[in-house]
Protein backbone atom coordinates (compact mmCIF):
# COMPACT_ATOMS: atom_id res chain seq x y z
CA UNK A 1 0.00 0.00 0.00
CA UNK A 2 2.64 2.83 0.77
CA UNK A 3 4.77 1.00 -2.05
CA UNK A 4 1.71 1.87 -4.03
CA UNK A 5 1.23 5.59 -2.84
CA UNK A 6 5.12 6.52 -3.75
CA UNK A 7 4.95 5.44 -6.72
CA UNK A 8 1.81 6.96 -7.73
CA UNK A 9 3.45 10.19 -6.48
CA UNK A 10 6.35 9.55 -8.73
CA UNK A 11 4.50 9.46 -11.42
CA UNK A 12 2.65 12.21 -10.66
CA UNK A 13 5.60 14.22 -9.65
CA UNK A 14 6.96 13.45 -13.29
CA UNK A 15 4.10 14.33 -15.03
CA UNK A 16 3.89 17.54 -13.57
CA UNK A 17 7.61 18.57 -13.93
CA UNK A 18 7.21 17.42 -17.54
CA UNK A 19 4.47 19.83 -17.46
CA UNK A 20 5.79 22.65 -15.85
CA UNK A 21 9.44 22.35 -18.28
CA UNK A 22 6.56 22.81 -21.13
CA UNK A 23 4.68 25.41 -19.74
CA UNK A 24 7.67 27.58 -17.68
CA UNK A 25 10.91 26.24 -20.45
CA UNK A 26 13.23 28.91 -18.04
CA UNK A 27 12.09 28.33 -15.09
CA UNK A 28 12.64 23.78 -15.14
CA UNK A 29 14.27 21.66 -17.71
CA UNK A 30 13.69 18.22 -17.87
CA UNK A 31 15.45 16.13 -20.67
CA UNK A 32 13.43 13.13 -21.30
CA UNK A 33 10.34 11.63 -19.58
CA UNK A 34 12.46 8.71 -18.03
CA UNK A 35 15.01 11.54 -16.34
CA UNK A 36 11.54 13.49 -15.54
CA UNK A 37 10.72 9.96 -13.27
CA UNK A 38 14.07 9.27 -12.22
CA UNK A 39 13.70 13.12 -10.85
CA UNK A 40 10.72 12.40 -9.04
CA UNK A 41 12.20 9.03 -7.64
CA UNK A 42 15.43 10.97 -6.52
CA UNK A 43 12.45 13.64 -4.58
CA UNK A 44 10.56 10.92 -3.66
CA UNK A 45 13.37 9.40 -1.61
CA UNK A 46 14.74 13.01 -0.46
CA UNK A 47 11.39 13.71 0.53
CA UNK A 48 11.48 9.91 2.72
CA UNK A 49 14.36 10.65 4.46
CA UNK A 50 16.17 14.12 4.40
CA UNK A 51 13.14 16.34 4.33
CA UNK A 52 11.95 15.04 8.21
CA UNK A 53 15.03 15.93 9.55
CA UNK A 54 15.05 19.43 7.87
CA UNK A 55 11.32 19.71 8.93
CA UNK A 56 12.03 19.02 12.87
CA UNK A 57 15.33 21.14 12.58
CA UNK A 58 13.38 24.49 11.27
CA UNK A 59 10.30 23.52 13.73
CA UNK A 60 10.26 26.86 15.03
CA UNK A 61 10.85 29.34 11.98
CA UNK A 62 7.79 27.02 10.81
CA UNK A 63 5.84 27.98 13.48
CA UNK A 64 7.11 31.45 12.95
CA UNK A 65 6.31 31.95 10.06
CA UNK A 66 2.63 30.28 10.20
CA UNK A 67 4.00 27.21 7.91
CA UNK A 68 5.18 29.27 5.01
CA UNK A 69 9.00 28.25 5.22
CA UNK A 70 7.39 24.81 4.58
CA UNK A 71 7.19 25.90 1.30
CA UNK A 72 11.27 26.73 1.02
CA UNK A 73 11.56 22.90 2.67
CA UNK A 74 9.92 21.67 -0.49
CA UNK A 75 11.97 24.47 -2.51
CA UNK A 76 15.34 23.19 -0.95
CA UNK A 77 14.14 19.44 -1.89
CA UNK A 78 14.33 20.55 -5.84
CA UNK A 79 17.35 22.02 -5.52
CA UNK A 80 18.74 19.02 -4.14
CA UNK A 81 17.55 17.26 -6.53
CA UNK A 82 18.85 19.33 -9.31
CA UNK A 83 21.86 18.93 -8.20
CA UNK A 84 21.85 15.38 -8.08
CA UNK A 85 20.45 14.94 -11.75
CA UNK A 86 22.63 16.80 -12.97
CA UNK A 87 22.24 18.72 -16.86
CA UNK A 88 19.11 16.20 -17.35
CA UNK A 89 17.24 18.04 -14.66
CA UNK A 90 18.06 21.42 -13.94
CA UNK A 91 16.20 24.73 -12.18
CA UNK A 92 16.79 28.13 -13.01
CA UNK A 93 17.60 29.59 -9.60
CA UNK A 94 15.76 29.24 -6.27
CA UNK A 95 12.82 31.11 -7.09
CA UNK A 96 12.24 28.59 -9.97
CA UNK A 97 12.99 26.18 -7.53
CA UNK A 98 10.36 27.71 -4.95
CA UNK A 99 7.77 28.03 -7.51
CA UNK A 100 7.97 24.31 -9.12
CA UNK A 101 7.50 23.99 -5.02
CA UNK A 102 4.20 25.94 -4.76
CA UNK A 103 2.39 24.64 -7.83
CA UNK A 104 3.98 20.47 -6.96
CA UNK A 105 2.42 21.68 -3.41
CA UNK A 106 -1.19 22.57 -5.11
CA UNK A 107 -1.15 19.56 -7.29
CA UNK A 108 -0.74 17.04 -4.81
CA UNK A 109 -2.55 18.34 -2.42
CA UNK A 110 -5.87 18.55 -4.99
CA UNK A 111 -4.47 14.90 -6.19
CA UNK A 112 -4.64 13.14 -2.43
CA UNK A 113 -7.81 15.38 -1.75
CA UNK A 114 -9.42 13.63 -4.89
CA UNK A 115 -8.30 10.19 -4.28
CA UNK A 116 -9.45 10.02 -0.69
CA UNK A 117 -12.79 10.52 -1.53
Amino acid sequence: MILMGFLQRVVLNSIVFLAMSGFFPNTLYVNSFALAVLAAFVLGLLNMFVKPILVILSLPITILTLGVFYLFINAFMLELTAKLMGNAFQLNGFSSALLVAVILSIVNTIITSYVEK
